[in-house]
């Protein structure tokens, strides 16, 4: 956050001559913060995409928030990457979100170069500022060239020559360690360097196999190092490859509505091509394949976007026309890069809207749904009986955007209630239920038997067939496989089912008199029978946490790390204080942040990401879901069994 990855775009489109005049951030005329709570505020919430040319090779750039709120504008663009630059600011250095960054695009295998920012300003550091990139996120760097008058305004960016013999020791000794083949050679050339030519070869290969990463300072206000991190772009990150005569297959990293409404679908196209009037396929994961129609083109070019025929592969574009589209789909055929999965944690934190006028509640609905289009993680739920509307946050700044986007966007002002914390349940055994067409107590035209089991974690809900899939019509399988997805978004406690498996055990149909609501009415009952047997565990999110602080302060800090629940190890001593790690509640860490600074007068720092749920133990009673006490699709059907049955 604030590394000033949004000045280095602006930066990067001067140099390529894209733009006359660099946009600035605090001012509000950058190229990509377009929207107008993102100039008013001085930082990117949203995505944005430009293009240019550089090298002879057309660059997409797609800038992206860096605060932790917006991590899922993020993780939406990791799966369509050919290469990636982390900005680091010379000043604040290496931040939580940065760790959290660097560990998922080194997982992700994503070729990746550290741009270190900043070098202008007050304080900036560059040796230091390596040793802290070494040991806070990986050892494989490769550092291309050296700073001069680091922290003042006439700072500079010297890459190393292709000739420097002790740069191409130190480069040669970073790649040696990384592959033993490169090893044997370096060894084999001592006491001469590696020549230039096969260190190059060698810098490579393994920056875009994401195995090393060339690390470039500079400054995106002053433009020093800029140059330097432009031939990095073109020479060391891979170019995008695709067929484009091969079948279609793209995916859509984000949704958004022009100024008419009209929707558009940002896609990369990894095979195939697509043009004006072709009927494309849009699918969710395993979800069920839908058809949408395009009827504009639009490309990103030098700097705007341009109405065109065709999209072909490995270039980024606008899809219009695509009335069902939504984040994430796949466009034609599912290939290797079109099934990314979740790359960082869900949203734990939870609030209900409330229109401040009662009248704009429906407007209100619409509104958030538009806004899910955009931002799946959102997590919509609207809770019928109790007439509310919940959304899931990262954090409280999101809550800010989506209070100013709903007032200036649609003009309806609303209310929060107090965030909470999403907790989940966890199923402990193995429950399984049924209800046989025809027999007491079941009145619908429809037999149904599940089984429910735990599975491993992240696996989200797996729901099998124990039958043959044609022992009934599809619209039947499909009805009991949607509603126990639907049902399992509440389950004992009133938390969301995750992590189990699902197995339809029994099935059955009259051919006449069976309807899909039969089934869509009989399956919660029979689930939450199963899951009854089964039992529930709730489990809370916890946080992963490093926290450094003053010798003085620690005193002060153990009791409030006990207070909020947290399980530190032992305190470590180091030259300025002592650093602690361990796990924290999600729900305690806002607390923290807050009382961290008067603690510590401002001189700790902490850092915590998501880790894993913790089932709720001891004498803590397990909560169940604030607002209801009872899955409103459950007691529905309920009512409507007892009724049939009187």
């Amino acid at each position: 956050m604030d590394a000033g990855k949004t000045s280095l775009t602006e930066r990067l489109l001067h140099f390529a001559g894209v733009i006359d005049e660099i946009g600035s951030v605090d001012a509000g005329s950058t190229h990509t913060d377009s929207l107008a709570l993102e100039r008013r505020r001085g930082i990117t919430i949203k995505s944005a995409v430009v293009s240019f040319a550089l090298g002879g090779r057309t660059v997409n750039l797609i800038d992206t928030p860096g605060h932790p709120d917006f991590i899922a504008e993020v993780e939406r663009v990791l799966g369509v990457l050919d290469g990636a630059v982390l900005v680091v600011s010379a000043v604040e250095g290496v931040q939580a979100q940065t760790r959290v960054l660097m560990r998922t695009l080194r997982r992700l295998r994503i070729p990746t170069l550290i741009f270190v920012n900043k070098i202008d300003r007050r304080g900036a550091g560059d040796t230091d500022l390596l040793r802290s990139l070494g040991d806070r996120l990986t050892p494989a760097l490769a550092p291309l060239g050296t700073v001069g008058d680091a922290g003042l305004p006439a700072a500079s960016f010297h890459p190393y020559a292709a000739g420097d013999a002790d740069f191409a020791d130190r480069l040669g000794q970073c790649l040696a360690e990384q592959d033993d083949t490169v090893l044997a050679a370096y060894l084999d050339a001592l006491p001469q360097p590696l020549l230039p030519a096969r260190l190059h070869q060698e810098l490579l290969r393994q920056t875009q196999r994401a195995e090393i990463h060339p690390v470039f300072f500079g400054s995106a206000v002053t433009g020093a190092g800029i140059d330097a991190l432009a031939r990095g772009i073109g020479e060391l990150l891979p170019r995008a490859g695709g067929d484009p005569g091969g079948p279609v297959s793209g995916t859509v990293f984000k949704v958004e509505r022009d100024a008419s409404g009209e929707r558009a679908a940002y896609v990369r196209l990894f095979e195939g091509a697509v043009r004006v009037r072709d009927h494309v396929t849009l699918q969710q994961g395993r979800g069920k394949a839908r058809e949408g129609r395009v009827t504009g083109l639009r490309v990103f070019a030098e700097g705007t976007v341009a109405r065109t025929g065709a999209l072909a592969a490995g270039r980024i574009g606008q899809l219009l026309g695509l009335s069902d589209v939504r984040v994430g789909d796949t466009v034609g055929a599912p290939g290797p890069r079109t099934t990314a999965g979740r790359h960082f944690a869900p949203p734990t934190l939870e609030t209900v809207v409330d229109p401040v006028r009662p009248g704009d509640r429906s407007a209100l609905h619409s509104a958030l749904v538009q806004l899910a289009e955009q931002d799946p993680l959102i997590g919509l739920r609207h809770d019928e009986i109790r007439r509310e509307i919940s959304v899931s946050l990262y954090g409280e700044v999101q809550k800010e955007v989506i209070e100013a986007t709903l007032a200036e966007e649609y003009g309806i002002p609303v209310s929060f209630s107090a965030t909470t914390t999403i907790h989940q349940e966890r199923v402990e055994g193995s429950g399984q239920a049924h209800e046989t067409m025809g027999e007491d107590g079941n009145p619908f035209f429809a037999t149904v038997g599940l089984r429910v089991e735990p599975g491993p974690a992240g696996s989200g809900v797996d729901y099998r067939l124990g039958v043959e899939l044609g022992s009934m019509p599809y619209a039947f399988m499909r009805a009991v496989e949607d509603t126990v997805r639907a049902t399992l978004q509440q389950g004992l406690y009133g938390w969301q089912v995750s992590d189990c498996a699902v197995t339809l055990t029994h099935s059955g149909y009259n051919s006449i008199l069976s309807a899909a609501g039969d089934f869509r009415r009989l399956t919660p009952l029979v689930l939450m029978t199963a899951l009854r047997r089964a039992g529930t565990t709730v489990r809370e999110p916890m946080h992963d946490f490093r926290l450094e602080v003053p010798a003085g302060a620690l005193g002060q800090v153990l009791p409030l790390l006990a207070r909020l629940r947290a399980v530190p190890t032992p305190p470590r001593a180091e030259r300025y204080g002592y650093r602690l790690t361990g796990e924290i509640p999600a729900a305690s860490v806002h607390a923290l942040e807050r009382r961290l600074p008067g603690l510590t007068g401002g001189e700790g720092l902490w850092e915590s990401s998501f880790a894993r749920h913790r089932p709720v133990t001891g004498a803590r009673r397990p909560p169940a879901r604030p607002r209801t006490d009872h899955n409103p699709l459950h007691r529905r059907e309920y009512l409507l069994h007892v009724v049939r049955r009187v």
